[in-house]
């Protein structure tokens, strides 16, 4: 909660507003107390209707001060809420973004997803509104034990006896509570996380008839999170209970000393009526207590499931001042010297190993070997997604490592096998590489790309929302889409993980065509899987167990490498069967 504090340091001004109508409302509220004495000594006692009338006036005013100052201080107290909530949620996903892939290979996504949705609930709910709650009742349970002791010390000493009763519950249950509440968060994670895998993978789930099993799992998941939370409302209604229960105790108590006093006339009867008042006023403000202090311990496990995601660090960091361009226009030439690479937990099978290779700029180089070879890797450390275990990769002579992650990933355009389309117009997905983009050049590269036709035929062309990861359309239409956005981008170097392998022959003829437009002028990468794209490559690297076996043109590999003859002679096969 420390750290919650210096997310709400910024708005000390708001904080110190709405302070100041906390003290009025319960010094008010408090008041009421001796507004109570004086209506019953002097207004009812008195018998006189003039001196009703200036105590109910009295009364009145008291009344409008309370609801101006519950006014200012609802309305400040929950403006601070929603403010540091929303800038907890911008601090954290910010944070996110920076973090390099191989923590959420390791974490899963849409348990850190539910982390922003019920947690920063949680804890707009206590900021907003429970420490308020909290404040309030402290202020008036020290307020009305002071006016205890003055309006009569002799019965003010029967309430304080009862406090130790209190607080030792207060502290053993808060202490369980907090535990309960933070295991219960990650239980509805648990939940939230079940629900939007399956609900995302909807065809896979119906196409197994994997129904009864979700159903079985769900309801075991369900069923624990609701076991966690039901421990945890056990021990709030037993903390809430037995503080009532002793501190009520303790006013029936003082009823019955007060009583005996004012019929043998120790004190008056609104002495007494103005020391009920605030009996109750301490009693309801101890119970108001242990009940929200539940709901503190509960935002506490909140505010420590955002804050890990915080103080979460990437495997690697790099210097905040590298400068943000490279010395000179970027060429394309890429070096590597020695690259060698393993992924945590696996260092005795190097992804890569002592892979020394030299890309010119403008050259068209296809990548090819068997799966588990280390091309897929070789894109994810161009791309600095992982820090090298050992040797560089440097552009145009420049060692990446001595340049922003900006500048380095601005000079690379990547289309994917399974290209990621985003929740929105196609334009925006097209404009995703730079967002700056005019409409007319947006459509300048979809027509280059081959996806202007599609597009247009859509409902709403451009404008039309696509679904998430682009629902609704062709394998071919999506791979168009991401070969539009790379050539928006117009990086220097594209890296191409082939997009046809999976196509039916139009739609891989439709993507042929684009891609001259696409390499011409350009360094380009391509991981191979269709001889067709091997031939048409520059040259050939062959790689297999992280190891680069031979780089060479078609002609000189297949006389010269065993394993590019055997994946030449599968593909031929293949092709031959069809």
């Amino acid at each position: 909660m420390r750290l919650v504090v210096g997310f709400i340091h910024p708005y000390r001004k708001a904080v110190a507003g709405a302070i100041v109508a906390l003290v009025i409302t319960a010094g008010i509220t408090l008041g009421l107390g001796q507004g109570l004495r004086i209506l019953v000594d002097q207004g009812l006692a008195t018998e006189s209707p003039a001196n009703l009338a200036r105590a109910v006036g009295l009364f009145f005013v008291l009344v409008l001060g309370l609801a101006a100052g519950s006014f200012a201080r609802f309305y400040l107290v929950s403006w601070i809420g929603e403010r540091v909530v929303a800038d907890i949620r911008k601090r954290v996903f910010n944070h996110l973004i920076d973090l390099n892939p191989g923590f959420f290979e390791s974490n899963r996504a849409l348990e850190i997803q539910s982390r922003f949705t019920a947690d920063t609930t949680v804890l707009q709910s206590v900021i907003g509104s429970t420490v308020s709650i909290a404040l309030r009742n402290a202020l008036m349970l020290v307020g009305g034990l002071l006016l205890l002791f003055i309006t009569n010390a002799k019965l003010a000493s029967v309430i304080v006896l009862g406090f130790p009763l209190v607080i030792v519950p207060i502290v053993i249950f808060g202490r369980r509570v907090r535990q309960l509440s933070r295991l219960s968060q990650d239980r509805i994670a648990d939940v939230g996380s079940y629900v939007g895998e399956n609900l995302t993978q909807i065809k896979t789930v119906q196409a197994f008839n994997h129904q009864p099993h979700d159903r079985q799992h769900f309801s075991e998941v369900s069923e624990n999170a609701f076991d966690i939370a039901h421990a945890r409302i056990r021990q709030r209604a037993w903390l809430t209970t037995m503080a009532i229960t002793l501190v009520m105790g303790a006013v029936g108590v003082v009823i019955w000393i007060g009583g005996l006093d004012v019929i043998y006339g120790r004190i008056t009867p609104g002495e007494l009526a103005a020391f009920l008042f605030y009996s109750l006023l301490v009693g309801i403000a101890a119970g108001a207590i242990s009940e929200v202090i539940g709901e503190l311990q509960r935002a506490a496990g909140s505010a420590a499931r955002l804050f890990e995601l915080l103080q979460t660090k990437s495997e690697f960091q790099r210097p905040v001042d590298l400068p943000e361009q490279f010395p000179q226009p970027v060429k394309g030439e890429i070096r590597l010297e020695h690259l060698t690479f393993s992924y945590p937990g696996r260092s005795a099978q190097p992804a890569l190993q002592d892979v020394c290779l030299e890309v010119r700029a403008g050259e068209t180089l296809a990548i090819v070997g068997p799966s588990g070879a280390g091309k897929s890797t070789l894109f994810d450390l161009l791309l600095h997604f992982y820090q090298p275990s050992g040797g560089c990769v440097r552009i145009d002579g420049t060692d990446t490592r001595d340049v922003s992650l900006q500048a380095l990933r601005s000079c690379f355009a990547l289309v994917p096998q399974n290209p990621a389309l985003f929740y929105g117009t196609v334009a925006d997905n097209i404009r995703y590489a730079r967002p700056q983009a005019t409409q007319a050049e947006v459509e300048e590269a979809a027509g280059i790309a081959h996806a202007h036709e599609f597009i247009v035929a859509l409902p709403e062309g451009y404008q039309t929302r696509l679904g998430d990861g682009g629902l609704g359309l062709s394998g071919g239409q999506k791979q168009r889409l991401a070969i539009a956005r790379a050539l928006l981008a117009d990086a220097p170097i594209l890296l191409l993980d082939e997009a046809t392998s999976a196509l039916d022959a139009h739609s891989e003829n439709l993507i042929q065509q684009a891609m001259p437009a696409l390499t011409t002028g350009r360094t380009t990468l391509v991981i191979a899987h269709r001889l067709a794209t091997v031939r048409d490559a520059d040259r050939i690297a062959v790689f297999d167990q992280g190891r680069l076996l031979a780089v060479g043109s078609h002609q000189q590999l297949m006389q010269e490498n065993s394993l590019y003859q055997r994946l030449a002679q599968l593909q031929f096969r293949s092709q031959t069967g069809e």
